[in-house]
């Protein structure tokens, strides 16, 4: 399997991403506007590791945007989460956002499961505190950009393994 220049940056973007967020529980705005001037760089040049032309980055991006931005708007999700899955939309194109957010969710509930199990927390003390429901280190504990950027990479390395000549 040979890796483009474009898949090694998209790479290299998600795997920044996942890494800052399991860390700090943060994600850098300067990292969300890399990713997304080079998803936007990429499919310019045609040269988008998911073939992603540039009028569909720009939907990609606008209905990642807009997708989770209501979660925001509850609470319930961070500002960088929303604004990562936007650059996702922009990397790998609309039709595959609603995926990603099914398998991101997936793993982030599986992670607050986990967290349940492991901390003890009884379900009738959720949601009673102002702090998160979960802390590990005194951060919030599902590194939801982490869960959307890994399913990507994986997917995006899936693809270029199953395009091998055999």
């Amino acid at each position: 399997m040979i890796l483009s220049a474009a898949s090694i940056l998209f790479i290299a973007w998600t795997a920044a991403v996942a890494i800052c967020d399991c860390r700090s529980r943060r994600i850098p705005n300067s990292l969300v506007v890399a990713g997304l001037a080079a998803a936007f760089i990429c499919a310019f040049f045609q040269y988008s590791p998911f073939n992603v032309p540039t009028g569909q980055a720009v939907i990609g991006a606008v209905v990642g945007l807009l997708a989770l931005l209501p979660f925001f708007a509850l609470g319930v999700m961070g500002a960088a989460d929303v604004k990562v899955f936007a650059v996702l939309g922009a990397w790998c194109g609309v039709h595959m956002l609603l995926g990603l957010w099914i398998v991101a969710s997936v793993a982030a509930g599986l992670h607050a499961l986990w967290l349940l199990i492991t901390t003890r927390t009884r379900l009738p003390v959720i949601g009673r505190s102002a702090t998160p429901t979960f802390a590990v280190a005194g951060k919030a504990s599902t590194p939801y950009g982490a869960c959307l950027t890994v399913p990507a990479c994986a997917w995006l390395l899936l693809q270029l393994s199953n395009s091998v000549p055999r």
